[in-house]
């Protein structure tokens, strides 16, 4: 969901895991002049079209052909627990709003998480960023939540093994919950 907390809860995670990078659907985007617009004259950005996924893809298979060189800036992490600290397994985290409705990306995923808000509280928070474009007035009822209905109903028809978290909880919930998960799936993959 748009304004979930998606890119906080990786970046947050980012610092917390070893070897671990993060590939931001956000910057895929297709230029303004190439997104298309529909008869109220929305800009049409939440849906697959808007994106270039095959960048996006390909961006992923090279990390994970050669995380190193991959350019995909790594940081050292600030408070990695300490049997991880020396572990040779790279972490790449792709966090974006479509992700789990592109058919090319569905085989790569070790884990998969799904934010989720409550309709008021998605529009409040996105009522308090700012885009570029600008969401135009009725842009969020006329575009936004509909195409997140969507994609979400497709995601419960298609996908499995998706673990659904409430954005409404505390970003420090959230964060202890999926790094907990990440590191009993970075001990199975150990063993």
């Amino acid at each position: 969901v748009t304004n979930g907390g998606k890119t906080t809860l990786a970046e947050k995670l980012k610092k917390m895991l070893p070897n671990c990078d993060i590939i931001s659907q956000d910057d895929f985007f297709k230029p303004e002049s190439e997104v298309e617009t529909d008869e109220r004259g929305f800009k049409l950005y939440d849906v697959l079209d808007a994106l270039n996924m095959d960048e996006m893809v390909k961006s992923i298979h090279n990390w994970m052909k050669s995380p190193a060189s991959s350019g995909v800036v790594t940081e050292e992490p600030q408070n990695t627990c300490d049997n991880l600290k020396n572990t040779d397994v790279s972490i790449l985290i792709v966090e974006g709003f479509l992700l789990y409705n592109y058919e090319p990306l569905n085989e790569l995923w070790n884990r998969r998480y799904f934010l989720t808000l409550p309709y008021e509280e998605c529009k409040r928070r996105r009522s308090t960023r700012v885009y570029q474009p600008a969401d135009t007035p009725g842009y969020f009822d006329g575009h936004v939540w509909p195409m997140y209905l969507k994609y979400k109903n497709e995601l419960e028809e298609n996908a499995s093994n998706i673990v659904y978290l409430d954005g409404t909880k505390s970003q420090e919930e959230l964060l202890s919950y999926v790094y907990s998960d990440i590191i009993q799936e970075l001990k199975k993959l150990r063993e």
